[in-house]
């Protein structure tokens, strides 16, 4: 039985947090390996929404959940997860949550500076250089932690540490609030809310890492949950429109602690159209009554902030980069259900830029904003896909439509989604038995 990674294979948003769910029921471990709190996963769980940001999706299934050390954890935002989840009757502890040690803390003072940057590029910029940043300090914290300044979990329980690396992180935080004509922090008083802290976050901490490896020498399944989506990545993505972190699913070894042969499968969840959050290159963005209409069909609204995703037709170019990158096996489809009723739909598959038809996302800030869609239209169906659970259950038109994403993408569909419920799924692969 091979382990698996689920990654995001476009922006993010595209349903990860069923697809996990829906696996999870098979694996023994859930693992989240980067991002922080400005991810959020939606589970419909016996009829009980779930919205998660920090916590595994599989803490929800009593599964023994993992925070690897590739994620910056806001303490105060997990530990009022935690109690949210509590309270919708799931039983979290020490036994069914731990955290890595090594793992990087947000501090309110990382979403000060976060939002003071955000406020300073609309100023400076009429609005055009906004990040579209969700202003809860994971870019600073990620920041922090490779500049070596980041205070992580395992400070808490040492007091001469924690003091002694307040005080070099107020050395670099202090100077940029100045110039930002911020308040400074005051030391003692950021060193007695993580005192304060310490015994609450520090019985979930251990090495994240050593009980994966006993885990994967015990045989144990292991499921790595990814947040965001490919083209966020810091390195590969639609930089600087990105994420402080890699999302890919290479980083779900590194930001959890095993060996890269340890991922085994991997999962791309897209969905059956494209969205977007924030700022940022969207070639297929559709700013009509079309795109309105898939946004109010899909409840497009950004789990953590709430934001109307961008809309728009299925990009096959990002999709296909996006297998290439990660190494992803199959695709887990979803929203399919969102289609129904349109007489045509229309796929990109290349991008025309000065004269050139590119079959990648170019590098470039400048580039990628000129880039024009190349379609192909398809089409549509006027019956009802939602609730599918067999591919017979399927309009033809839309059995085509699946087929052909397969082909512009370079990848099969293992998965296909037809409603928010874990239940209504199709499986055309098993990712755990490849």
């Amino acid at each position: 039985m091979a382990n698996v990674a689920v990654v995001g294979a476009q922006w993010g948003d595209e349903g990860k947090g069923k697809i996990v769910d829906w696996l999870s029921e098979r694996a023994d471990v859930v693992v989240r390996f980067q991002g922080g709190h400005n991810a959020g996963h939606t589970l419909v769980v016996d009829g009980v929404t779930y919205k998660l940001s920090l916590l595994p999706s599989g803490v929800v299934r009593g599964k023994l959940s993992l925070i690897g050390n590739g994620v910056v954890v806001d303490p105060w935002a997990l530990l009022s997860e935690i109690e949210q989840v509590r309270a919708l009757g799931v039983p979290v502890s020490a036994e069914t949550l731990r955290v890595s040690e090594s793992c990087a803390l947000i501090l309110p003072l990382h979403g000060e500076l976060d939002r003071a940057r955000e406020a300073a590029r609309e100023k400076s910029h009429e609005g055009t250089g906004k990040i579209g940043t969700t202003g809860r300090g994971i870019g600073p914290a990620y920041e922090d932690k490779v500049a070596r300044r980041a205070i992580r979990v395992c400070d808490l329980a040492d007091g001469a540490t924690l003091e002694a690396k307040v005080h070099e992180l107020l050395l670099h935080h202090n100077a940029l609030r100045r110039g930002f004509g911020i308040e400074e922090v005051d030391g003692g008083k950021l060193l007695a809310e993580l005192r304060a802290l310490a015994p609450k976050l520090l019985p979930f901490a251990e090495p994240v890492w050593l009980r994966l490896a006993e885990l994967k020498r015990a045989g144990r399944r292991i499921l790595f949950e990814g947040a965001q989506g490919a083209m966020l990545d810091v390195d590969h993505g639609t930089y600087p429109f990105v994420t402080s972190s890699n999302t890919l699913a290479a980083q779900a070894a590194l930001g959890s602690g095993v060996g890269p042969d340890a991922v085994g499968f991997v999962l791309g969840i897209c969905k059956a159209y494209t969205t977007r959050v924030g700022a940022g290159p969207f070639p297929t963005e559709l700013a009509d009554e079309i795109g309105r209409g898939i946004g109010e069909r899909g409840r497009e609204f950004g789990t953590v902030t709430g934001r109307p995703r961008r809309c728009g037709w299925f990009d096959a170019v990002l999709v296909r980069q996006a297998v290439k990158l990660s190494g992803i096996k199959g695709l887990a489809l979803t929203k399919l259900d969102v289609l129904d009723g349109m007489p045509s739909l229309k796929v990109c598959t290349a991008y025309a830029l000065q004269g050139q038809l590119l079959h990648h996302l170019p590098a470039g800030m400048g580039a990628q904003a000129a880039a024009k869609p190349v379609y192909e239209e398809l089409e549509g169906w006027k019956e009802s896909t939602r609730g599918a659970r067999s591919f017979a259950e399927l309009p033809a038109a839309a059995v085509k439509y699946v087929k052909r994403l397969e082909e512009l993408v370079e990848c099969p569909v293992a998965l296909l989604s037809t409603s928010p419920a874990r239940e209504d799924t199709i499986l055309l692969r098993d990712p755990f038995a490849d």
